[in-house]
């Protein structure tokens, strides 16, 4: 490996990656933040994320993260010699992450069966827009896709009534990045399996969807629709069945969120409003009450914290005790003393790019934590050091496939 020491719990993992854009890249991001040897094969143009979001000297600020902790090397896959090169590297491997679309691969002639010739006891993680099966396997889709159709979109709009305009975005690839999560997780119970003691040394097939990776994240939607016929509502900035949590404005045109809905809580914030006739309110005994209740309740709320600053109302209510804070753009996230003291925000010194910030690392393994060993690497960086450590190819024969666009 590029680094033989400890560098996180998963030290000593080798994972390839067969993957572009989000998703795939994602998983393999956690998975290499904790230690594991991310392998990514990326085409000789690069994958395309390097050409999202802000550039600097034509370089992605994003790539910085997204291609941390992982080595580099380019393959023309539809060469067949860089099929077998790929099949070369299996055999090195603990396991395997791709999300093209379902087939694409077998195209490619690295379908499942000559995966697992290859190496028997392989992981392979599948992450495709609508699963491996099924009548829309076929169908074409990004992660906003399965945001949509998981039924987040629907949910995270303004409350019905309050807007023409389209259903809101979450603002981040987030439908892509619960995807790797899933798959992350899949990948590590399913190499759980095969490496614990007694374990059966069997490799397994993971099948990640996007659209059902959000849908499994809609709380009690379906049951409440299979139960009652009720079809969950968006409800804006508000927590459908818990009130008040919601967000109000400051006087200097801020947001504060207040999540005040359990009784003691409540009871603290009508003290710290000077407004003990809340707790007198019928209308407002108990959270059932409160919710049905909930826009005469935020119209109280907010009447008080329109009348002060922001650092006054953060001020106040953090004395009480109370859920809350104001709504933080990245200008205070990368300021913010707990993510600094906890290394959530890191400098750090990026070899494309000079110093830059970069997220932390999650989660927190105390005694053998994560690290950044190095930020997004330029295109195939690493494949000369890739195809001579694993494979032990000589430079003659590197050059070779080299000459011949086959890396």
């Amino acid at each position: 490996m590029a680094n033989a020491a400890q560098h996180g719990p998963l030290t000593g993992l080798r994972i390839l990656e067969v993957g572009h854009f989000v998703a795939a890249p994602f998983c393999t991001r956690i998975l290499g933040d904790l230690g594991a040897d991310i392998i990514k094969i990326e085409p000789p143009s690069g994958d395309p994320v390097r050409q999202w979001g802000e550039l600097v000297n034509g370089n992605s600020l994003w790539w910085s993260i997204h291609g941390r902790n992982k080595r580099s090397i380019t393959l023309n896959l539809k060469s067949r010699k860089a099929a077998d090169i790929v099949l070369e590297l299996v055999k090195k491997c603990d396991a395997l992450i791709e999300n093209f679309r379902p087939g694409q691969l077998a195209k490619m002639g690295l379908g499942d069966d000559v995966l697992r010739h290859a190496k028997p006891d392989l992981v392979i993680a599948h992450i495709s827009g609508f699963g491996q099966d099924g009548p829309y396997r076929d169908r074409a889709a990004f992660g906003v896709i399965g945001e949509a159709m998981g039924g987040l979109r629907y949910l995270t709009d303004q409350e019905p009534g309050m807007s023409d305009l389209a259903p809101v975005r979450v603002g981040l690839s987030i439908g892509d990045s619960i995807a790797g999560l899933y798959a992350a997780f899949g990948v590590m119970s399913s190499l759980w399996q095969r490496d614990r003691v007694g374990g059966d040394g069997r490799g397994r097939n993971l099948d990640v969807a996007l659209t059902e990776s959000v849908l499994s994240l809609t709380e009690g939607m379906l049951p409440e629709y299979a139960a009652l016929g009720k079809v969950r509502q968006p409800t804006g900035s508000r927590i459908p069945t818990a009130a008040p949590s919601s967000a109000y404005r400051s006087s200097d045109g801020k947001w504060m969120l207040i999540a005040a809905n359990s009784e003691p809580l409540f009871r603290r914030l009508a003290e710290v409003m000077g407004r003990p006739d809340m707790l007198q309110n019928a209308k407002f005994e108990g959270n059932q009450k409160r919710v049905k209740n909930v826009r005469e309740l935020d119209e109280i709320i907010s009447a008080w914290t329109n009348n002060l600053p922001i650092d006054e109302l953060e001020r106040r209510l953090t004395e009480a005790d109370i859920p809350s804070t104001r709504v933080y753009s990245v200008v205070e996230c990368a300021a913010d003393p707990q993510f600094r003291h906890r290394r959530m925000v890191r400098n750090v010194e990026d070899g494309l790019l000079g110093p830059v910030l970069h997220l932390g690392v999650v989660p927190h393994v105390s005694d053998n934590p994560g690290t950044i060993r190095w930020t997004g690497p330029s295109v195939g960086q690493h494949t000369d050091e890739v195809l001579g450590e694993v494979l032990h190819m000589t430079p003659g024969q590197i050059q070779n496939l080299r000459a011949e666009g086959i890396i």
